[in-house]
């Protein structure tokens, strides 16, 4: 079967994050992805690490199966070359700066004005318009704005959410924005102008509490270890130390887990725990029931009996014992990948599409790219 995106030619001019992770989505369904780096350093995220197998860990995650290109797009030569490409391309996607696209011409919107056809997607920290649109807008800085950090970490210590959650909400808005507007110009031919704000993405994602926060009129109080609006749901510790997370959902659960589990039926009647608004009023009296009911018995039998009342419940596990979670070994989830250093294996893509086969799996050498690619852009631009 042919991949969902194949014969589809994506240009991308990218650095970082965000919009290389979304174009390597649209690598993973089946598109061509030309990516435009500076001549001589490219992409500034190659040189972020050495971790894997001497290439940078946040550069392989992000460009894995794509062509590279070096183009200085201030070369009267190379922009005659660069314009010839995207006159080819079904879909543009850029990151710069707001003003540094400008000045190239590059806006999603000025694209568009050139090539009524294409999909152009530009992805910038605050949008544009507004007093900030030409602020530097990195992850954590976004994190911070869209107030991931103020409902992160404990009571007293606020904390960054531990991976580049800012970048991949705007990857994944992008994502689904370019295939929204794919389908809509396969049945009308319309191009599509996408202009995506890394702030309003990842206030999207942290909507819910600021609901929540304003409709009380007051600010929600960061829980550290478990669920600031649902209880108990949280990483608890078990007999032997270990930890795991505990997550109830409903007012069935709370009861096999009070009656089943700990053999205390009476925190069901208790009108301090009786339900989960309850509980998180009471939440400072209901904690210490709760870890000393968990580290009551072996950890071992805790467990059977959640499995048993079929409990939520799930390990907390580090990296490493990620990459060797026994459910990705057992679906094979994992592929050998070529790196302009050597080799490694990463994962698979996660979309599971019947018959879509696994991407190049290799990282481009700077410059690496297929001229064929080229060739076919030009011969569409013509």
């Amino acid at each position: 079967m042919a991949a969902p995106l194949d014969g589809i030619i994506v240009l991308a001019v990218e650095q970082a994050i965000a919009a290389p992770f979304c174009t390597r989505q649209l690598v993973d369904l089946g598109a061509r992805v030309l990516k435009i780096e500076r001549p001589g350093s490219g992409d500034f995220a190659r040189d972020y690490d050495t971790a894997v197998e001497g290439s940078s860990a946040f550069f392989v995650w992000g460009n894995r199966g794509k062509d590279s290109l070096e183009l200085d797009l201030k070369d009267a030569d190379d922009r005659a070359t660069f314009e010839s490409l995207l006159a080819g391309a079904d879909v543009f996607i850029q990151n710069l700066a707001p003003a540094a696209a400008d000045r190239l011409g590059l806006l999603a919107h000025q694209v568009r004005d050139r090539h009524q056809t294409i999909v152009a997607c530009g992805i910038s920290g605050y949008g544009l318009g507004g007093p900030r649109t030409d602020d530097k807008a990195y992850d954590l800085a976004i994190q911070a704005e869209a107030g991931a950090i103020a409902l992160t970490g404990s009571e007293d210590t606020p904390s960054k959410v531990g991976f580049s959650v800012a970048d991949i909400a705007s990857a994944m808005y992008a994502l689904s924005s370019i295939l929204a507007a794919l389908y809509r110009r396969a049945r009308t031919g319309e191009g599509a102008t996408i202009e995506l704000s890394m702030l309003e993405c990842l206030a999207e994602w942290t909507a819910a509490p600021t609901y929540g926060a304003v409709g009380r009129g007051a600010r929600p109080v960061r829980a550290g270890h478990r669920h600031a609006m649902i209880a108990p749901y949280g990483v608890y510790p078990l007999e032997d130390g270990s930890e795991i997370v505990l997550a109830v959902q409903n007012q069935a659960e709370w009861e096999a887990l009070a009656c089943d589990v700990f053999a205390m039926p009476d925190l069901v009647t208790d009108d301090r725990f009786s339900t989960n608004e309850a509980r998180i009023r009471h939440i400072d009296a209901f904690e210490p029931l709760l870890r000393a009911a968990l580290s009551a018995v072996p950890a071992e039998e805790i467990l059977d009996r959640l499995r048993n009342a079929r409990i939520a419940f799930s390990r907390v596990n580090d990296p490493h014992a990620v990459w060797e979670h026994e459910q990705l070994r057992a679906r094979d989830r994992f592929v050998t990948t070529e790196l302009p250093t050597g080799r490694t294996r990463t994962y698979r893509a996660p979309f599971n599409i019947d018959g879509l086969p696994d991407a190049d799996p290799a990282v481009p050498a700077l410059g690496r790219h297929d001229p064929w690619l080229l060739d076919e852009l030009r011969r569409r631009a013509d």
